[in-house]
């Protein structure tokens, strides 16, 4: 990536439980609003728009982005499940690097309904049919549910038989979430729990309990990348630059087992091209965003982006190296977990958070001396998105 993209202009809005959200085309328009402030730009300086969502009818990109103006440029619908958000960035990215933009417009959001995620498309082939197949094929004697608990759930219990890690590693990934949590004014929830709290919460499948999901959130987020021509033309100098960016889909592997199944594949190729692209690797990374959808999730993670050795995530966990004082801080957010996750906003709030940190604009949850940082986002059925972004 020689011409590296700029992001000059990052916002959300904060997080909220479904039903005490305004409108989607609001919270995008707030948060697309709050961008445009925060670059020092006028709305008129974007040239292409892309916008992710999963729940919602075509074109309400469009809807969403003419409450903000409507000035003709191209807008994009993207919608690839919870890594939507990442790949409006990419796409976003791309158009930058390739010269046919120089400033362009990535946001996303999300009007979820309470309760587990569902289809809303019953009388088609569903698009995780392989992955509820594969699911049965591996072990019919667990229990069924909605897809994302299920598989999510059945490759904790897979972890925690290969590794022979104790279960409460996960229940202490909720904890150290919340703590950080605590400390970030958009999060969804913002007050702490300790390891009994988790562990004792009621049961929503083998191994996990209510407190080691992520919720059903609404939500919004947006994030503006431009060239170094655009950035020098209108005296910007407030930048963070995006070192390298992969996206990874599902190859033959993710039928080997559970932990392949929920991407575990897709993460380690996506960091390794990350990883070669920014031309080092996992021990450069001062702070993290990765995709904590289940607590079991983000310790497979810990391995699939080469932050621990095969086996070692619990060692890690323990020695308190996923966190303030450790060896990376890890969703100093919340993440998923506490912050919450409205699918198409989630990916471009996780690049807000760590362009905050780069910037040393994230308050009292700022990673003191963040110069590089790693954003993972996931979706099942599936691509896997992982950023490296680095202070300017």
């Amino acid at each position: 990536m020689p011409n590296h993209a700029n992001v000059i202009g990052v916002n959300m809005v904060k997080f909220e439980k479904p039903g005490k959200n305004e409108p989607y085309e609001i919270m995008a328009a707030n948060a697309i609003n709050g961008a445009l402030k925060d670059a020092g730009i006028p709305y008129t300086a974007i040239e292409q728009a892309y916008a992710s969502y999963v729940y919602g009818d075509s074109t309400c990109g469009q809807t969403a982005l003419y409450k903000v103006g409507m000035t003709g440029i191209p807008i994009i619908n993207v919608n690839n499940n919870c890594s939507s958000g990442s790949t409006a960035l990419f796409l976003a990215r791309q158009a930058v690097e390739s010269g046919e933009a120089d400033c362009v417009l990535a946001f996303g959001f999300e009007e979820m309904k309470p309760g587990a995620l569902g289809e809303n498309w019953v009388d088609r082939t569903s698009p995780f049919q392989w992955i509820n197949d594969r699911f049965l094929q591996l072990d019919g004697k667990l229990p069924e549910g909605p897809i994302a608990l299920k598989v999510f759930g059945a490759a904790g219990l897979e972890y925690l038989e290969k590794s022979g890690a104790n279960h409460d590693i996960f229940g202490k990934v909720a904890v150290k979430s919340r703590k950080h949590a605590v400390h970030n004014p958009y999060s969804l929830f913002t007050n702490e729990m300790d390891l009994a709290d988790v562990m004792n919460a009621p049961t929503v499948y083998p191994g996990l309990t209510r407190l080691m999901a992520c919720p059903p959130t609404c939500g919004a987020a947006a994030v503006i990348v431009c060239s170094d021509r655009f950035a020098k033309k209108h005296n910007i100098n407030k930048t963070v630059k995006i070192i390298a960016q992969a996206m990874a889909t599902d190859q033959p592997d993710s039928h080997e087992d559970y932990l392949h199944l929920v991407g575990y594949g897709m993460t380690e190729r996506a960091a390794k091209q990350a990883y070669d692209m920014a031309g080092f690797g996992p021990e450069e990374i001062d702070v993290i965003e990765l995709h904590d959808c289940f607590t079991p999730n983000e310790v497979i993670t810990y391995e699939g982006l080469g932050l621990c050795g095969e086996g070692e995530a619990e060692t890690l966990i323990n020695n308190q190296d996923n966190t303030y004082g450790g060896k990376y801080v890890i969703n100093p957010s919340g993440g998923l977990m506490s912050k919450g996750h409205p699918l198409g906003a989630t990916g471009l709030a996780q690049a807000t958070e760590l362009v905050w940190h780069l910037r040393g604009d994230a308050g009292s949850r700022q990673v003191e001396g963040a110069r590089t940082a790693l954003q993972h986002n996931l979706g099942l059925g599936g691509a896997c998105v992982v950023t490296v972004y680095q202070k300017g």
